[in-house]
């Protein structure tokens, strides 16, 4: 008799830690999955995954939405792949016309909470362009590219995004 109850316990313990490691499994999941949900915060802008999934990058075209940015001066929103705001990013911009190889020298500048400012950049020139972000934090690097005019008709609406 003790010998059955030592078994039906054993196995009902077995049963318990292996439900455990099935639940603990796909909580670990579940946090890989969110680990990759980008939020596009505006409306009104452009909204991209880098290639590598490392960082989001949303263009804010105007001060509409966003009164802090200033005339003339595009905002640009980073956030990694936990989606938390990138900051002292290195960031470079390479603009340039597709058929005619003519390009533009922008200036960056880091405004805080992941936003960064570019001024000397018209993405609304006549022509066929394509715009290349690159962000680079500690070892991490990665970019993302709009083609312009065509990523401004079709404008992805505020909300989570995965790869």
């Amino acid at each position: 008799m003790k010998t059955t109850y030592m078994i039906l316990t054993s196995a009902f313990l077995g049963l318990c830690l292996l439900m455990t490691g099935f639940t603990l499994d796909t909580s670990a999941e579940d946090k890989r999955e969110a680990k990759h949900a980008f939020t596009k915060h505006f409306r009104e802008t452009l909204f991209d995954i880098t290639n590598k999934a490392e960082f989001s990058v949303e263009i804010l075209l105007d001060d509409r939405e966003y009164k802090k940015l200033g005339r003339d001066v595009l905002g640009i929103v980073i956030h990694n792949s936990h989606d938390e705001d990138v900051e002292k990013a290195a960031i470079a911009i390479d603009f340039r016309n597709i058929d005619t190889g003519e390009t533009a020298i922008p200036v960056v500048k880091e405004k805080g909470d992941g936003l960064y400012t570019v001024a000397g950049l018209n993405v609304l020139k006549e022509g066929r362009w394509k715009l290349t972000i690159t962000v680079k934090k500690g070892t991490v690097e990665d970019n993302a590219k709009f083609l312009f005019p065509e990523v401004l008709k079709d404008r992805l609406p505020a909300g989570k995004y995965n790869p």
